[in-house]
């Protein structure tokens, strides 16, 4: 009978886990794709960028810029123009007479430094393009007049040679010349 009893549970046991439901594996959820949307950036304007800004950012004009400082300039240079600067280099600046610069930018010298600085700027915004075909004088800021003139061989102020030209700025435009402009 022991043999009968444990024959009928264990087929008992058998016909239960076969009518047990059967494990199955769990469905995941269909993917949902994640709509990702690009940051929104704002575009910020430049800064203005000054004709001091244009001057000190480059190099080549780093004389020139201590010099705008010294005359006492620099405000007025960022100021809101337009001006047209016919921009002297450093290697223009080297070539004045041994010690002039030196003389120029010490305190007791100001008033003339800045004479000649404003020698260098004509009020309102003037092109490369707008320069006129034959010698015209034309008021510096210093109220003297300088001789300009777009020649076939090339633009000059004075006799000096334009090198560069059309270099904008927010208040105006820097020609590179070389050669510093003294005023008669």
């Amino acid at each position: 009978m022991k043999f009968s009893l444990i024959a009928v549970a264990a087929a008992s046991a058998f016909v239960l886990a076969a009518c047990a439901p059967t494990e199955t594996t769990p469905v995941e959820p269909a993917a949902v794709e994640e709509v990702v949307t690009e940051p929104v950036v704002e575009e910020v304007a430049p800064a203005p960028t000054t004709i001091v800004d244009v001057a000190a950012a480059n190099p080549d004009f780093s004389t020139l810029v201590a010099a705008v400082q010294a005359a006492g300039l620099a405000e007025t240079l960022a100021g809101e123009g337009p001006f047209t600067v016919f921009a002297p280099t450093n290697a223009a600046f080297a070539a004045l007479p041994a010690g002039t610069l030196d003389s120029l930018l010490l305190p007791e010298n100001k008033d003339k430094l800045a004479a000649i600085l404003t020698y260098h700027v004509v009020p309102g915004k003037v092109m490369a393009a707008d320069l006129p075909t034959t010698a015209t004088d034309v008021a510096t800021v210093n109220t003297a007049t300088v001789s300009v003139v777009a020649a076939p061989e090339g633009a000059t102020v004075n006799g000096v040679k334009i090198t560069a030209a059309d270099i904008a700025a927010s208040n105006g435009v820097i020609h590179v010349i070389d050669a510093v402009l003294l005023p008669k």
